[in-house]
């Protein structure tokens, strides 16, 4: 009997070796620019990805300020926040949101994407947004990814 024996190899955060990658977000849309961000973020993206382990690797967002929503969304959508009192909660057009703190809309949608747990905050952590084109990281050497 001639069978062939494979041994599938699970992750561990020692052996983990972790790329930063460099996304531009002018003239992006949100949604389909923090799935690609939460799936690198997570490691979705590699072979070796293993769900109980933080196999990730670290994005840089350029130009965060520049996304762009379709349809109606940057005048009708809008953000909830809750501050555990009485009448606490308020709510906050795109637009509004994109004038004021333009890092918080790619935040909030890749955040949302990633697990509710202390692994998902660890994956947050390796996350950095900028508003502009510059970014201190270059001592990293980042990979541009398209």
């Amino acid at each position: 009997m001639n069978t062939l024996s494979y041994k599938t190899v699970s992750a561990k955060k020692e052996t983990v070796e972790r790329k930063w990658f460099v996304v531009d977000a002018e003239g992006e849309t949100v949604g389909r620019l923090s799935t690609k961000i939460a799936a690198i973020l997570m490691g979705k993206t590699k072979p070796s990805f293993t769900p109980h382990v933080d196999t990730g690797d670290y994005v840089i967002v350029t130009n965060a300020g520049k996304v762009r929503f379709t349809g109606n969304k940057v005048d009708q959508k809008y953000y909830l926040s809750y501050s555990l009192y009485p009448g606490g909660q308020k709510s906050v057009i795109a637009k509004d949101l994109l004038n004021s703190k333009p890092t918080k809309v790619l935040e909030k949608a890749v955040k949302g994407m990633l697990p509710k747990t202390k692994l998902g905050n660890a994956m947050f952590k390796k996350l950095f947004l900028y508003e502009g084109s510059e970014h201190p990281h270059a001592a990293q050497k980042p990979e541009t990814l398209k």
